[in-house]
C-alpha cells in the first residue's frame, strides 16, 4: 500500500502535466490550468482541484450552464515547496518577535508594514484605531517599529472585516518570500510552467495564485495562446507588490485578462487599473463579486459567482 507521501508525490506530478483526462472533440481538447494560492500545504492536489471544479459547477448552474467533462484541467501544486521555503528561511512574524524575542528582519518588516498599512486604507480601519492598540508606547512610530505594525495588524484583526492578524502575517510574509527571493520564485514558477504547453490553454489565478501566473506568462518564452488569465482575490494592486514586477509589463500570451474581486476582500484592495497596475491593454475589472467565504477571500467564494463562471465557460468556448 503506498503510503501518503508517495501518493501525494504522483498525484502532484501528475496534476503538473493535467490530472484530469480529456475527450479528443474534432478541435482537440480544451485545457484549464488553475493556480491555487498560500496555505494549502500538506493538502491533497486532487481534493483541491474538486473543490475549485465544484464551485465552478455551481456557478454555471446558476447561468444554467454545465461545465463538460471533456475538460483537460491541469493543478499544479506548490504547496509543500512554498512550506519548505518558509520553513528554510525562518522569517520572523512581528507576533514571533513579541512572543519569542526573535531577531526582527528589516527588510521583510518593511514589506509587511507597507502591506499592512495598504490593507489598513482599503478597509476602512482608521489611524485612531491603530493608535488605540499602539497605546502609551514611547518608542517612534513608523514602518520600522515592529510594535508599531503589531499594533496595525491588531487593529485589521479588530476591525478590518473578516480577515485574522495571523492571515495578514502569514500572507505578507509568504508574498514576501515569493516576490524577493530568487530560488524560492523559480521553483514555484517552474512548478507552474511544466502545466502548460503551446495549446490554447485558459487559466486561472487565486490570491498568491495570481502573482505566480502573472510571472510565468510574462517571462515564458514558448509559444504559449492564453485565451483568457482570470485572476481572483488578486493583490497585484497593492504596491509593495506591484513594486516587485517593475518594470509592469502585460503578458503577451494573453488575449483577454479578466479581474473579479470582492470590495470586501482586504487582499484584493485594489482593482487592476491604471491607477494601481498600468499596463496596455487595460485589464477588465469585475468588482461585483459577493465572496461567501468567511473572509470574503476564499476561492469557492469566487468561482462559484455567476459572472466569473460565465466568463471563463465562454473562454473555453462551452
Amino acid at each position: 500500500m503506498l503510503d501518503r507521501r508517495s501518493l501525494l508525490t504522483g498525484v502532484t506530478a501528475s496534476a503538473a502535466t493535467g490530472i484530469i483526462s480529456a475527450a479528443m472533440g474534432a478541435t482537440g481538447p480544451l485545457r484549464l490550468v488553475l493556480v491555487h494560492g498560500r496555505s494549502q500545504q500538506r493538502l491533497h492536489p486532487t481534493e483541491l482541484m474538486s473543490n475549485w471544479l465544484n464551485a465552478l459547477r455551481r456557478g454555471a448552474q446558476k447561468i444554467g450552464r454545465a461545465l463538460p467533462d471533456t475538460i483537460d484541467v491541469a493543478f499544479p501544486y506548490y504547496g509543500d515547496a512554498l512550506d519548505r521555503f518558509i520553513r528554510n528561511y525562518n522569517i520572523p512574524l512581528t507576533s514571533d518577535i513579541q512572543i519569542r524575542g526573535s531577531k526582527v528582519d528589516d527588510e521583510f518588516l518593511a514589506f509587511q508594514a507597507e502591506c499592512a498599512e495598504a490593507f489598513r486604507k482599503g478597509s476602512g480601519v482608521t489611524e485612531a484605531q491603530v493608535d488605540a492598540e499602539y497605546g502609551a508606547n514611547p518608542n517612534p512610530k513608523g514602518p520600522l517599529n515592529w510594535e508599531w505594525v503589531q499594533a496595525t495588524l491588531r487593529a485589521l484583526d479588530k476591525y478590518g472585516g473578516g480577515i485574522s492578524r495571523a492571515a495578514i502575517e502569514s500572507f505578507s510574509r509568504d508574498v514576501f518570500l515569493y516576490t524577493t527571493r530568487a530560488d524560492v520564485r523559480e521553483e514555484i514558477d517552474r512548478i507552474v510552467a511544466n502545466s502548460l504547453t503551446e495549446k490554447p490553454t485558459v487559466m486561472v489565478g487565486h490570491s498568491l495564485g495570481s502573482v505566480v501566473g502573472y510571472s510565468v506568462l510574462r517571462s515564458d518564452r514558448r509559444l504559449l495562446h492564453i485565451p483568457l488569465y482570470l485572476t481572483v482575490g488578486c493583490p497585484l494592486g497593492i504596491r509593495a507588490i506591484r513594486d516587485q514586477f517593475r518594470p509592469l509589463q502585460y503578458p503577451l500570451p494573453v488575449k483577454e485578462w479578466f479581474n473579479a474581486f470582492d470590495t470586501r476582500d482586504v487582499v484584493a484592495l485594489h482593482p487592476l487599473d491604471r491607477a494601481n497596475f498600468p499596463v496596455t491593454p487595460e485589464i477588465e475589472n469585475y468588482a461585483a463579486v459577493k465572496n461567501s467565504t468567511g473572509n470574503r477571500h476564499g476561492i469557492v467564494g469566487y468561482l462559484d459567482d455567476p459572472q466569473v463562471a460565465q466568463h471563463l465557460l465562454g473562454a473555453l468556448g462551452v
